[in-house]
């Protein structure tokens, strides 16, 4: 399709003004981080890393950040095993309710975080009786995080086919040795960048994590909103903030990067 110079400059336009209201408010936080001014006036009137010593002093700051690191980390432990399970029964067999299976499995990413969130503290208060803490967090995350596992896996499975799988088979090889041998080598890039996009995915999370967090459990992000309207704490959220930009963007720049390599090889 070809455009005209009008046209392509309206486009450009619009293209360049929807990313600066996406990335400019990130770019702020980010200057904000070493704003001299506790109040943040801006613009800055200097440069400072007070705020990030303090930061990184403070022990609130750091028992959240390991936290969210290992909710994140037994999060996507679960969803790369159970979203590659699931992807192997879904694409590899036929059953009766099949894609009614599909659907449920996809469904928790598409629901609304408060519903998700009301129905989990439903089911562990008010069902099974379990007190919040830091593994209801991690279930909770663990439902959303298989989704990208899932459907990484799935796709990949999907554009592999299954004439090496019934090769192995035909040699003698077992449903494990197969699988172990032949299919995980060829998933192993797909599992990757589904468990890059899940640690993002969960270290990030806050609105089904406040629903299913303990009063001991204090995650990254709830920190940020238990502290950002205290004056004496505005810059240091500022600082965590920025931690969380990093630690939510690097997984997903890698997991694109990887899937990028991936595709130009073939």
């Amino acid at each position: 399709m070809t455009l005209s110079p009008l046209a392509r400059r309206v486009l450009a336009g619009l293209t360049f003004g929807v990313l600066a209201l996406i990335y400019l408010p990130l770019l702020i936080v980010v200057a904000n981080s070493v704003n001299p001014s506790q109040s943040m006036t801006w613009p800055p009137r200097g440069v400072t890393f007070e705020w990030w010593e303090r930061a990184a002093h403070s022990s609130g700051v750091r028992e959240a950040l390991v936290t969210s690191l290992q909710v994140a980390v037994v999060a996507t432990a679960l969803a790369l095993l159970l979203g590659t399970l699931l992807a192997l029964a879904l694409q590899r067999y036929s059953f009766f309710g099949k894609s009614s299976v599909n659907l449920l499995v996809i469904l928790p990413i598409a629901l609304p975080g408060v519903v998700t969130g009301i129905a989990l503290n439903n089911g562990f208060k008010g069902i099974l009786g379990v007190d919040l803490s830091i593994w209801t967090i991690v279930i909770a995350h663990a439902t959303f995080c298989i989704v990208t596992v899932f459907n990484n896996v799935q796709a990949r499975l999907r554009r592999l086919g299954t004439s090496l799988e019934e090769a192995s088979a035909d040699l003698g090889a077992g449903v494990l040795t197969t699988f172990r041998l032949v299919t995980l080598p060829q998933l192993r890039s797909a599992l990757l960048a589904g468990g890059m996009l899940a640690f993002a995915l969960s270290f990030d999370e806050i609105i089904v994590t406040t629903f299913t967090a303990g009063n001991g459990a204090t995650t990254l992000p709830i920190w940020i909103l238990n502290n950002m309207f205290r004056p004496n704490q505005a810059p240091v959220v500022n600082v965590v903030a920025v931690v969380l930009i990093v630690f939510s963007i690097l997984p997903v720049w890698l997991a694109q990067r990887l899937s990028s390599d991936v595709e130009a090889a073939r």
